[in-house]
């Protein structure tokens, strides 16, 4: 692992159980680099991101994430692997019962935060950043499905993660809401952190030509081509 790249794979097998899903996979991606993960459904992409948060425990190759070896990293450990990652789910994963700002509340105080200054400041910070600052006292059914999943891009980002897994993030929304959340991650990207994007919407990445891993076959092919 160079120390530009965030993410590292050599040569992993990665398995669903005592199934083999992907094979033989390798590559890095950049601190800053915003790359699409694509495949059918079953293809093995969501397999690639749970081991790659340590969900699938790695048994072959070599895995390193956020300065965080998933080969040797211990159950402990994982905790604070995952807080150095912002992990976006298609279906946004917010707690119904309380308002935004008690989701990311929640959260926070769940990694460690103590001070209701600092936790009511980052809360802030974070949903500046996504466009949501004046969306916080409302709870997650008084929004649409985009500004739902700009919550959870917020939620993700609570802890300065040095990644972002995002896997089918505009799965759930209509087109021009799509834009907008790609548009985001892209500005996440650029502020030096890897983006890593599941996804099987093809007209994103002709919108947003970038780097392409494809699940296909049990393995992980990398383009390193820009799509026209």
């Amino acid at each position: 692992m160079t120390l530009d790249q965030s993410i590292s794979l050599e040569n992993i097998s990665i398995f669903q159980e005592h199934n083999l899903v992907l094979s033989a996979v390798s590559f890095g991606i950049n601190k800053g680099e915003l790359v699409y993960l694509l495949g059918r459904t079953g293809s093995g992409k969501s397999s690639l991101l749970k081991t790659l948060y340590a969900d699938l425990s790695l048994s072959q190759g070599e895995a390193s994430i956020a300065g965080y070896n998933l080969r040797t990293i211990k159950r402990k450990e994982i905790p604070f692997l995952r807080r150095k990652l912002g992990i976006v789910f298609q279906d946004f994963q917010l707690l119904t019962d309380r308002s935004v700002q008690e989701n990311l509340r929640f959260v926070l105080k769940a990694t460690g935060w103590t001070s209701k200054t600092d936790m009511e400041k980052r809360i802030e910070d974070v949903l500046t950043k996504v466009g949501m600052v004046t969306k916080s006292h409302k709870s997650p059914h008084e929004l649409s499905g985009g500004e739902q999943q700009r919550i959870a891009i917020a939620r993700a980002l609570l802890n300065d993660p040095e990644v972002i897994l995002a896997d089918e993030p505009t799965g759930n929304l209509d087109p021009e809401t799509s834009e907008g959340i790609i548009n985001l991650l892209l500005d996440i990207s650029r502020t030096g952190r890897a983006v890593l994007i599941a996804t099987h919407d093809i007209m994103m990445y002709q919108k947003f030509p970038s780097r392409i891993l494809k699940c296909e076959n049990g393995a992980v092919l990398d383009s390193a081509l820009v799509v026209e």
